[in-house]
């Protein structure tokens, strides 16, 4: 049997209005997320034409560079989930956020193939902000179990936020200052905005300031009486997790969506503009997928405590795969923009699933030994994804069996995902 973790509600004292700190916790780390998007990650679709033409570098190698950031991040994942269980991200992020940004300003200097690798790997191993982005959601799921879904929806935001503010804001740099330029204003941007964000605000869980969960005061304090109403949320440990096969069920969907969302993420953009499409269009159609995101991940936050998770989290991976569907036969800017639609409306979904499912099944106890596990099954799945496609195109000249391939991944997941029901104590044994 699972241990459980009570959390005792509480009300608060009459005319006790102070905003809860969690609060503040969510909003920094969906800035980090944000800011994410200015690192080599979404943007960097923008930058493989320009790098590529001028230094000679394949699109199998800017797949390589994608794949061994994950790989690295996988090797780092099982360490970093338990240092943020035992001493939260406040340092932690700031540190990885001051190395970053010095790291990505490294690009502009960039001549070769194998220096890119090596400087995406660097940002894989230091743990800034991987494709689980393990260092912003743990202390938001330890800070809220009740109020979990709002508060995983606002810190979904980040990304997609993120990305329309800096997908438009690269391409401008890239104009203006070149893709050397972009790269040092970007990540000197990074490093200005989250390493004094994170030391001054992040702390790392609600039982350090005399809180519980979702803004309740720790009985006991003094002010006033409080009224008990235990909720119990099991945490399994990570002994038992991994002893469950919905832990395997879970990392299995994982894999296969990773894998072809990293495809699509980072091949989707030079793809339309070897169509024709101005560089310019690609990039606000890019924003376009990120406002799409913003506003489906609040729709999964309202809709969160009353709708399963793997329900929304499946029809996200649905109108993904249909947006890989409009790549194969899509040309004109009109369906570039359908597509991206679709994609951004579809990963809302993913990524309020991602976020949120393993804390609503497993407890916020062991949530980052829990996720340092599962990371490195899905990101060195997903590390194939972008290599793969780069040598398809290499060898064919085009996408469009990636994207065949990616319509029937998505599909899987969505399937698989809506099939796989929370575990229930009474099957550990």
């Amino acid at each position: 049997m699972p241990r459980p973790w009570i959390v005792l509600r509480s009300l608060p004292p009459a005319g006790d209005k102070k905003p809860f700190y969690g609060w503040i916790i969510v909003v920094v780390l969906a800035t980090a997320n944000a800011m994410a998007m200015a690192l080599a990650t979404l943007n960097m679709g923008l930058f493989i034409k320009p790098m590529g033409d001028e230094l000679g570098i394949s699109r199998a190698e800017f797949g390589w560079a994608g794949s061994v950031r994950q790989i690295a991040g996988a090797v780092t994942s099982p360490w970093l989930g338990r240092l943020i269980d035992r001493y939260g991200v406040r340092w932690l992020l700031a540190a990885t956020s001051l190395l970053g940004g010095v790291a990505v300003m490294a690009l502009a200097w960039v001549t070769a193939g194998w220096q890119l690798i090596a400087l995406l790997g660097f940002l894989g191993f230091i743990g800034l902000l991987g494709a689980n982005q393990i260092t912003t959601t743990v202390p938001v799921l330890k800070w809220f179990v009740a109020k979990r879904a709002p508060a995983v929806a606002v810190l979904s935001m980040g990304a997609p936020v993120g990305a329309v503010l800096f997908l438009p804001l690269s391409q401008f740099f890239i104009d203006g200052y070149g893709w050397r330029g972009a790269w040092i204003l970007l990540g000197l941007i990074s490093v200005i905005v989250m390493v004094p964000l994170s030391v001054i605000f992040v702390r790392r869980q609600p039982e350090d300031m005399g809180l519980l969960p979702d803004g309740v005061p720790a009985l006991g304090m003094e002010g006033g009486a409080y009224a008990e109403a235990p909720v119990e949320e099991y945490s399994f440990t990570l002994h038992q997790a991994v002893r469950h096969r919905v832990f395997w069920q879970l990392a299995l969907v994982f894999s296969v969506v990773m894998f072809a969302m990293s495809t699509m993420a980072l091949h989707r953009l030079p793809a339309f503009v070897e169509r024709g499409i101005e560089p310019t269009w690609v990039a606000w159609s890019t924003a376009f997928d990120a406002t799409l995101a913003s506003i489906s991940t609040l729709l999964m936050g309202t809709l969160g405590a009353r709708v399963p998770v793997r329900y929304l989290g499946g029809a996200g991976l649905l109108l993904m795969g249909l947006s890989a569907l409009v790549l194969v036969v899509g040309q004109s800017v009109a369906a570039m923009f359908l597509s991206m639609g679709l994609f951004g409306f579809g990963i809302g979904g993913l990524l309020y699933m991602q976020n949120i499912i393993w804390a609503d099944y497993f407890g916020r106890a062991h949530i980052g030994a829990i996720r340092g596990v599962v990371n490195p099954i899905t990101m060195l799945t997903g590390a194939a994804g972008a290599p793969i496609a780069g040598y398809v195109y290499d060898a064919t000249g085009s996408y469009e069996p990636v994207w065949w391939a990616s319509v029937g991944l998505m599909l899987v997941g969505a399937c698989a995902v809506l099939v796989t029901a929370p575990p229930r104590e009474q099957t550990l044994g």
